[in-house]
């Protein structure tokens, strides 16, 4: 089964969060799917954690170390396609990225942001919640 994962999910289990435990037993032998835009992300997700004193540079590189042994397959996704889910659901593209790309496999969507839950679900695409 293909599971597509966001960039919420990656970030908790490389920086061995609180559910990197819960994240890798629901994944489990499943294939873990993310839109091409993915690594991006991360670059993003971790300067917004160097802004806030979350995690030193030191770290980062550590926990991409982690990410590279991800096995991961990466999925484009039609700009357009998500431009309209975007405005349609009033989210930023980067958010209508992994909803395509769900959409577009038939797929899962994993996160721990559950405002984008909630937008994928509106759009019927099906969810994997983890209980906090």
């Amino acid at each position: 089964m293909n599971i597509v994962i966001d960039t919420s999910v990656v970030i908790s289990v490389i920086t061995n969060e609180k559910h990197k435990d819960k994240l890798i037993e629901i994944t489990k032998g499943s294939n873990l799917v993310a839109p091409s835009s993915l690594p991006w992300e991360m670059g993003n997700a971790f300067t917004a954690m160097f802004k806030r004193k979350r995690i030193t540079l030191k770290k980062a590189k550590m926990a991409l170390e982690y990410y590279k042994q991800i096995p991961l397959r990466f999925v484009d996704v039609p700009i357009y396609e998500s431009m309209e889910i975007g405005q349609k659901l009033d989210i930023y593209a980067y958010d209508a990225y992994f909803i395509v790309c769900a959409k577009k496999l038939t797929s899962p969507l994993l996160s721990l942001d559950n405002s984008l839950l909630k937008a994928a679900e509106k759009v019927g695409v099906k969810i994997i919640e983890v209980k906090k």
